[in-house]
C-alpha cells in the first residue's frame, strides 16, 4: 500500500470523520448506494441488505436508507463494491478525486459524497467543506427568504396601516350613526317594555284563568275515570259472577244428575242383591212373622262370633267388594312400599296395575289407584291396564289430597273402599263415609290371586 508523506496509507481509509455527516451529504451518499446496489449479486451484498435486493432504487434509498447507509460504513468491502459502480458509473468525479483536485463546478454535496464512498486522500476535509458549504447555502437562502419576507411583511404593514385609517374613519361615521340609531332604538324600546309588561301581566292572569279551568277540568276527569274504572270492575265482577254462576248451575246439573243416577243405581243393585241373597218370596209379609222370638235351627251369637272374621282377613275386602256398586280406591306408593319397597318405583307402579287389573277383573268392581305425582321425574309414559283407572296428583297436591278429592266426589250411600295404611287418610275418608282398608289386607287379597 503507498502510503503519504505523513506516513498515512495513500487510499485515505486511515483518515476518521469526526462528526456525523451533514443531511445533505447524506441524503446524496444513500442515493450512490441505492443506485450501486442493483449492480451487484445477491452473494455481493450484506446479510442485512439482502432483504432489499429486489426494490426499485426510489424505494430502495426511501424505506433501507439507514440500513446501507450503516452497511457502507460497518463493511469495507461492500463499499468497496459501491466505489468501483460508482467509478463506473462517473469515471470523470471519480479520476478528480483521485488526483486531488475536484471539479470547481461540480455541487459540492455530490464531491463530498463521491468522496465519502471512494475515499481518497483527503476525504474528510472534503466532507467536512462540502458540510460547511451547504451549511452557508441554507444560512444563505434562509437570509435571502428572511429578506423577501420582511419586505413583504413590511409592505403588508403599510397596507394595513393605510387600512386601518381608512376603516376607522368609516367606523366612526357608522358609529356616529349607530349612537343616532341607538338612542331611538333606545325610545321605542321603552315604549316597548312598558307595552311587554302590560301584555305579561295580561299573560299573568289569563295563565291564572286557564291554571283554574285546566285543574277543574283535570279533577273532573279524575273523578269520571275513577267512576269509569269503579263501574268497569263492577261490571267485570257482574260478568264473572254470571258466569261463574251459569258454569257452576251447568256443572252442578251435571254433577248432581251423575251423582243421582250412580246412587240409584247404587241403590237397585243392592236392593236386588238383597233380594236374592233373602231368596223372598213373591207374597206379603204375615203379621205373625213380626213377632220376634228364637225358631229352631237359627244362628244363635254364639255362631256369628265364631264366624267373626279377623280385621286383616282379605275376605272382608272380598265382601266388601262383593257390595253392589263397590268402588277400591288405592293408595298406590303407600301399597307398593308397604309390599315390595326394594323394587323402583316404576317396577312397583307396574307389578300394583297389572294385580289390580286382574282383580277388577275377578270382581267387577270400579278399581282407582292414586299416586303422588311430586315422585315423578318426568311425565309416566304408562297405558293403563283394563278396569284399572290410574291418577296422579297434580304439582302442589298430594295423593293424600287426591284420595280424600275422589271419596267427597262420590254420592253418600255408595260403597267406597279406600286401601292405604296411612292413618290420616284412613281417619279422613272415614269421616268422608268411605271403608278404610289396611294395605297389608289388599297385599294378601292380590298374592291370594
Amino acid at each position: 500500500m503507498v502510503e503519504t508523506a505523513g506516513g498515512e496509507p495513500a487510499d485515505g481509509t486511515a483518515e476518521v470523520l469526526d462528526r456525523p455527516l451533514p443531511d445533505g451529504v447524506r441524503r446524496r451518499v444513500v442515493q450512490i448506494v441505492s443506485d450501486g446496489f442493483g449492480g451487484l449479486t445477491l452473494s455481493e451484498l450484506p446479510a442485512q441488505l439482502r432483504q432489499y435486493a429486489r426494490f426499485t432504487p426510489s424505494r430502495r434509498a426511501k424505506f433501507a436508507g439507514n440500513a446501507m447507509a450503516a452497511g457502507l460504513e460497518a463493511d469495507g468491502l461492500f463499499r468497496q463494491r459501491i466505489a468501483e459502480k460508482l467509478r463506473e458509473a462517473q469515471p470523470e468525479l471519480a479520476g478528480a478525486l483521485d488526483s486531488g483536485s475536484p471539479p470547481p463546478a461540480a455541487d459540492p454535496l455530490d464531491v463530498a459524497a463521491a468522496a465519502y464512498v471512494l475515499r481518497p486522500v483527503g476525504w474528510v476535509k472534503l466532507v467536512t467543506a462540502a458540510g460547511e458549504e451547504a451549511q452557508r447555502a441554507d444560512a444563505e437562502r434562509a437570509d435571502d427568504e428572511s429578506r423577501a419576507e420582511l419586505e413583504r411583511l413590511r409592505a403588508e404593514l403599510a397596507a394595513a396601516r393605510e387600512h386601518t385609517r381608512a376603516e376607522t374613519e368609516r367606523l366612526r361615521a357608522e358609529l356616529e350613526s349607530s349612537r343616532r340609531d341607538a338612542e331611538s332604538l333606545h325610545r321605542k324600546l321603552r315604549a316597548a317594555l312598558s307595552d311587554v309588561k302590560r301584555g305579561e301581566a295580561a299573560l299573568r292572569k289569563a295563565r291564572g284563568e286557564i291554571e283554574a279551568v285546566r285543574g277543574e277540568g283535570q279533577t273532573q276527569l279524575s273523578a269520571a275515570e275513577s267512576e269509569s274504572r269503579r263501574l268497569k270492575a263492577r261490571l267485570s265482577e257482574a260478568e264473572a259472577t254470571l258466569e261463574a254462576t251459569r258454569r257452576a248451575a251447568r256443572e252442578g246439573r251435571s254433577v248432581e244428575d251423575m251423582r243421582v243416577r250412580l246412587l240409584l243405581d247404587t241403590v237397585l243393585d243392592a236392593a236386588q242383591g238383597l233380594r236374592r241373597e233373602l231368596a223372598l218370596p213373591p207374597v206379603s209379609v204375615r203379621p205373625a212373622e213380626t213377632v220376634d222370638a228364637v225358631e229352631p235351627g237359627r244362628m244363635t251369637p254364639k255362631d256369628i262370633a265364631a264366624r267373626a272374621l279377623s280385621e286383616n282377613d282379605p275376605a272382608i275386602l272380598d265382601q266388601l267388594l262383593a257390595l253392589p256398586q263397590a268402588h277400591l280406591v288405592v293408595d298406590g306408593y303407600n301399597v307398593t312400599k308397604t309390599g315390595y319397597p326394594q323394587m323402583p318405583l316404576e317396577k312397583q307402579r307396574l307389578r300394583l296395575l297389572g294385580q289390580l287389573s286382574q282383580l277388577a277383573a275377578q270382581t267387577g268392581a270400579e278399581v282407582t289407584c292414586v299416586f303422588d305425582g311430586a315422585e315423578l321425574a318426568a311425565p309416566v309414559l304408562l297405558a293403563p291396564p283394563r278396569g284399572v283407572r290410574v291418577l296422579f296428583s297434580k304439582p302442589g297436591v298430594t295423593a293424600d289430597e287426591l284420595i280424600r278429592q275422589l271419596v267427597r266426589a262420590e254420592p253418600p250411600g255408595r260403597p267406597v273402599i279406600v286401601a292405604s295404611t296411612d292413618r290420616e287418610v284412613a281417619d279422613g275418608v272415614a269421616k268422608a263415609g268411605a271403608r278404610p282398608v289396611a294395605s297389608v289386607m289388599l297385599l294378601r287379597r292380590l298374592t291370594r290371586g
